[in-house]
């Protein structure tokens, strides 16, 4: 007789978990495009786990790469000491990364990326003898991971309102209109202005010359599939080239094929000055982040610090860790190899042919896509945000085994980038069936 899991002692991260303990939704294993539960169901991945299976799970080049690192060597700190593993992947990621952001810092994950891109901004500035600029803008309904830099800069009200003020930023209104864009394809036609307001509204107030960064991701996903309106990017890189701004781009999401290119910069042809990259970096199979930075920046500390002095005073215990730049080495190997990306970027029309299928069924609000990311909004219940996207992912999970993700009432998809279309037409198609079976 199989033990019963003890559910009580594991305090769960972004989780309802006193719902989800009462009935709990348990993986078991994973291959390529499913997971199969602890009672035996097989599960089809729609959201690639959390945005960052992009080449599927369990692959075996990834695999082999991990078991055969850890049995060679388990850990090796980088603080004053080094292996040529860590060294491998920074190289691998550089050639991936667009020209001239050559520098890699590598960290744990997102979050921690996010806090390390801002610390470089805040000490680039000092460095070169601007330590006025130490004012960071974000955006409404951004998501930058949950350190205290990530959700200062982040605009999701619910991640800072149990921890205090913490630290200081400010806003740019996010480019989402319903009104104006609803069931876009691709880049919506209008909105493109907002981006004036941070020269017009959040520079003439603060000053330009006390800003030190702007940080957006090119794709905002975990708020609901926000797509920028065209030229709207290429107004903030032009913002912030003018005032002599760092601008960040947030592509722990957007990164490594989401939309069919490297990097979600290669896709708007919009060169940022720093980079946050982490899930797909190693297919999620060991946790690793990274900064990619650009050399002139890197540079600023090399030539400020005195000789055999330390020039950033930052970093982390796992920073390069063995198995996990094993991982990301593999997993750069299979992108390439096996053209994933190109493969993303063909697969893209028949994703948001058959997303936009899904228009006037009950309860769609809208429909929003670019590459291989949908996010379906649906008409909420009053009294109740949420509760019906929530119903729709619980009833996936039990009687369709699709796994969806949902934020507020939006159902986000990024599948991993081994999706073929059989599988497109059943992720939609259970979604339709949820969606007609509504009461």
């Amino acid at each position: 007789m199989t033990k019963a899991l003890d559910t009580s002692h594991l305090w769960m991260p972004f989780t309802a978990n006193r719902q989800y303990k009462a009935k709990p939704r348990l993986m078991a294993s994973a291959s390529g495009m499913y997971y199969a539960t602890d009672d035996g169901r097989k599960i089809l991945d729609a959201t690639a786990g959390l945005w960052c299976v992009n080449a599927g799970h369990c692959h075996p080049r990834i695999v082999e790469a991990v078991q055969k690192q850890v049995a060679i060597m388990d850990f090796a700190p980088t603080f004053q000491m080094g292996h040529a593993k860590a060294f491998e992947a920074a190289t691998a990621l550089a050639e991936m990364a667009p020209e001239g952001l050559n520098r890699i810092f590598f960290c744990n994950d997102g979050s921690e990326g996010v806090d390390t891109a801002l610390k470089i901004a805040l000490a680039y500035h000092r460095m070169r003898g601007d330590a006025g600029r130490t004012r960071l803008i974000g955006r409404e309904r951004a998501y930058h991971g949950v350190g205290f830099g990530g959700i200062a800069v982040g605009g999701i009200a619910g991640n800072r309102k149990q921890f205090g003020p913490g630290l200081a930023a400010d806003h740019l209104r996010h480019p989402l209109n319903i009104e104006k864009n609803a069931y876009s394809r691709g880049l919506p036609l209008h909105g493109a202005e907002i981006a004036d307001e941070l020269e017009q509204r959040l520079l003439a107030l603060h000053d330009p010359s006390t800003v030190a960064a702007v940080i957006v991701e090119p794709l905002q996903g975990s708020t609901g599939v926000i797509l920028p309106p065209k030229g709207y990017l290429e107004k903030i890189r032009a913002i912030c080239d003018k005032h002599g701004i760092l601008l960040i781009f947030d592509e722990v999401i957007t990164g490594f094929g989401r939309l069919g290119t490297a990097f979600g910069a290669d896709f708007f042809k919009v060169k940022p000055d720093m980079m946050v990259c982490a899930k797909g970096l190693t297919n999620a199979t060991v946790p690793m982040g990274a900064v990619i930075v650009k050399q002139e920046i890197h540079d600023a500390f090399m030539d400020a610090a005195p000789a055999d002095t330390i020039e950033f005073f930052h970093g982390y215990t796992y920073s390069g860790h063995p198995v996990a730049a094993a991982a990301a080495i593999a997993t750069l190997e299979v992108y390439k190899e096996e053209q994933l990306f190109e493969r993303a970027a063909e697969m893209s029309s028949y994703f948001e042919e058959a997303a936009h299928s899904l228009k006037g069924l009950p309860f769609v609000k809208d429909i929003r896509n670019l590459g291989l990311v949908c996010g379906i909004e649906l008409e909420g219940i009053t009294g109740k945000p949420g509760a019906r996207a929530y119903d729709l992912f619980n009833k996936a999970f039990w009687y369709k085994g699709l796994l969806l993700r949902t934020t507020a009432d939006v159902i986000a998809l990024s599948p991993p980038l081994i999706i073929n279309k059989a599988q497109v037409d059943e992720i939609f198609g259970s979604i339709a069936d949820l969606l007609k079976a509504i009461k």
